[in-house]
């Protein structure tokens, strides 16, 4: 069809033009979007700043403890969190508490969103509680004050809820975790089990060629700096540098992709970047007592695991006294907190498994793959399902036998075997590991323990110096009117002030983004030159990226070289000649006691009635597997519900299972062999508990091969015939083909 001589004709040079006009377009209006924004956070950080508790809980909260009221007074708080309206709270389950981390940032982060650890808790039914803090110190406080003021606000719960069902799970992020463990080592009998989330136990460790933030205090000469630092404050240091410091580590991040995505989507990002900024810019202080605690004893020193900490009562910090499990959430995404640094701990702590079984401790871990820091608190959308599942079944945590383990999450389908027993959309096993599993991710050799050994020493002595020729004149010279001003200056504070509606150019845009939003066009996808944009973005990103790793390689090579040195090691007192290791050994009163328990339990092995049997032989066959599953113990729970008998309560329960976990390790045949002397005479009786262990058993999946075997021989035991029985549970019909195969 001829084209009408009156119609224009659009060629590729016209397309271009139209196409590079509605970008300019777009980008300009963007720009002004951008501003408005950043005018938007300059505002809300004056506003949040200005408030006597700032905090960004999403949930409202009721004031239970003010620890500023206290004898020892501390700037922290307890509040009950209230549950939104479409959310049921069971009173008589396990208390959550939240703990947030005192790194720089203000409280909240732990119920920053509706999927975060509070989230998820008040979801699964249970009661929360929020131990948070306000922006300045009290006078005198310290690590330890805050401590005993913990005691007592987990004291408080406890008193809240006398018919729970357990003690409260105290979950601690970051920095939080480090304190969380300490006191439940102080205080074992206020915990039930305690997450650490992102929690650095294990300073020092880590693998060459990633996470170099374990280099940062022997590069920068030891912790002398930081007590500058507090003296500059006049007695407090400013959280803005724990920040930076934060920062430092992923540039592209901080200097480009944050804002650039932002800018780029403008029109749907804000709000998002606003909530964050909120509490990315709520900086708090520490008292120089604070900091300089937790840079010499656990950043340079890394003395928490190899328990050379002392309360000001002489009392040891030794994590060997905590009785709680604990459960350990890494990710190998998290360059602040990586996996080594979150478990290494362990292998300071104990020998083996039987050494963890020793001390009566549970262990759980998991790692994710790729969550970052922050990631692992907020927990909305990529940790959400850690999370969930934690809470969902902190009860099975809290009864597994003493050991090393690591949770599994599979997603439910239709094939999922008894998908009813699982809550959520994920099924959560906890699988039987050893300390190889742990060394296999990887650690430190004998030389970089001494090169860390070395750094640490050279911060002892150039804090010294700093003290004895330094100090006196820097506090002489720093009144808290200069601390203040110096505060006020910090790059992070500037930033916000800069672009808030006190500067006049600011003011004027908010004039300029109103219009600009009613007359707003949005390029299309296909743009070109948006293509062009975010090819321009990922080119930055990766320079960045690449200054990173260079600069990261550097810092490696540099402290590797400067405290390998073995003059400098012997210069400051380092033994060349011994192997270097933190690793605590058993104390004589602690294997006089294991001793006498270990009689006290073979002494036991023949006492007990159908209770006892049956829960020994759930554990003899379970075993086999090297895993329990949350489907089995709710398949307990339903059996629990249907018998009208008297029922154990939870640490009843838990008491039990530990001690027929433990008879079975140590005399295992013994402990098979007595079992018919538990049971009754009454075959019903005998017949009907077999079946429940089988009931129970078989909820996660069939029972084959050493399972099996083991199964039949708790039949003959009971005196009940396998094959008669096995059609009336699910997963036993498939029992003798599995065996035989």
């Amino acid at each position: 069809m001829p084209m009408d001589s009156a119609t224009p004709r659009r060629g590729p040079m016209s397309g271009f033009v139209a196409s590079a006009i509605e970008y300019m377009m777009d980008a300009g209006q963007r720009s002004v979007l951008f501003l408005d924004v950043l005018r938007r956070r300059g505002d809300q950080y004056r506003e949040h700043a200005a408030q006597a508790a700032p905090h960004v809980l999403q949930y409202a909260a009721e004031l239970i403890i003010d620890g500023r009221e206290l004898d020892e007074p501390v700037n922290y708080v307890l509040v009950r969190i209230i549950p939104p309206k479409d959310i049921e709270i069971d009173s008589d389950r396990r208390p959550f508490i939240v703990v947030d981390p005192r790194a720089g940032h203000g409280p909240g982060i732990g119920g920053f969103k509706a999927d975060s650890e509070i989230g998820v808790a008040m979801k699964a039914g249970h009661p929360c509680y929020f131990i948070g803090f306000l922006p300045q110190p009290m006078p005198a406080q310290t690590i330890e004050k805050i401590a005993r003021a913990e005691a007592l606000f987990i004291e408080k719960v406890i008193s809240l809820h006398p018919k729970a069902d357990g003690k409260p799970c105290v979950i601690g992020n970051c920095q939080a975790g480090w304190a969380v463990v300490i006191l439940a080592s102080l205080r074992p009998e206020l915990f039930g089990p305690v997450i650490i989330a992102g929690a650095p136990l294990a300073y020092w460790a880590g693998v060459h060629g990633k996470y170099p933030m374990r280099y940062l205090g022997g590069l920068l000469g030891g912790s002398w700096l930081t007590a500058l630092t507090s003296d500059l404050g006049a007695g407090k240091f400013d959280g803005a540098w724990l920040v930076q410091n934060f920062e430092s580590q992923n540039p592209s991040n901080t200097l480009w992709t944050k804002q650039y995505n932002v800018y780029s989507k403008v029109d749907t990002e804000a709000e998002r970047y606003l909530d964050f900024e909120r509490w990315w810019g709520g900086h708090v202080n520490l008292n120089a007592e604070e900091i300089q605690f937790i840079v010499d004893e656990l950043f340079v020193g890394n003395n928490l695991a190899a328990g050379r900490i002392r309360m000001s009562d002489g009392q040891a910090v030794d994590l060997r006294n905590i009785r709680s499990p604990i459960v350990v959430f890494c990710s190998k995404g998290d360059n602040i907190t990586p996996p080594q640094q979150a478990l290494d701990w362990i292998l300071d702590l104990y020998a083996d498994v039987d050494e963890i079984r020793a001390y009566g401790q549970t262990i759980v871990y998991t790692i994710h793959e790729s969550v970052g820091h922050l990631g692992i608190f907020v927990s909305g959308g990529i940790a959400k399902k850690e999370h969930a599942e934690f809470s969902s079944n902190i009860d099975l945590i809290d009864i597994l036998p003493p050991g090393l383990y690591e949770a599994v999450f599979e997603a439910k389908d239709a094939d999922t075997t008894n998908a009813d027993l699982a809550v959520g959309q994920w099924v959560m096993r906890c699988e039987a590991r050893t300390l190889d599993d742990i060394r296999a991710m990887g650690g430190n050799s004998f030389e970089d323990e001494r090169r860390f050994a070395t750094a640490k020493r050279v911060s002892e002595i150039n804090l010294a110096a700093y003290r004895r020729f330094m100090q006196p004149w820097i506090k002489g010279a720093v009144t808290p009117q200069v601390a203040e001003l110096m505060r006020n200056l910090h790059p992070l504070r500037l930033q916000y002030e800069a672009f808030g509606s006190h500067n006049p150019f600011m003011s004027a845009i908010k004039a300029v983004a109103e219009q600009t939003k009613e007359d707003r066009k949005q390029v299309s996808t296909d743009n070109p030159f948006v293509a062009f944009q975010e090819q321009v973005s990922k080119q930055i990103v990766h320079a960045l990226d690449i200054w990173r790793d260079s600069q990261e390689a550097l810092s490696e090579a540099t402290f590797l070289a400067v405290y390998g040195s073995p003059a400098l090691q012997a210069a400051v007192g380092i033994d060349l000649q011994s192997v270097p290791s933190r690793r605590q050994e058993m104390s004589a009163a602690h294997r006089e006691m294991l001793n006498r328990r270990i009689v006290e339990l073979k002494s036991k092995i023949g006492e007990g009635g159908l209770r006892e049997a049956a829960i020994r032989s759930l554990l003899y066959v379970g075993s086999a597997r090297g895993m329990v599953d949350e489907r089995s113990l709710e398949a307990m729970r339903n059996v629990r519900r249907s018998n009208a008998g008297a029922r154990l309560t939870l640490t009843e329960f838990k008491m039990l299972v530990r001690e027929q976990f433990f008879m079975l390790l140590l005399d295992q045949e013994g402990a098979l062999t007595a079992i018919p002397k538990l049971l009754p005479d009454d075959a019903s009786m005998r017949q009907a508990t077999f079946l429940t262990i089988g009931e129970v058993l078989s909820a996660s999946a069939a029972v084959s091969g050493e399972a099996a075997k083991r199964l039949k021989r708790v039949a003959e035991l009971f005196g009940v015939n396998a094959d008669e029985v096995s059609d009336k549970v699910s997963n036993l019909a498939r029992f003798d083909q599995a065996k035989a195969s």
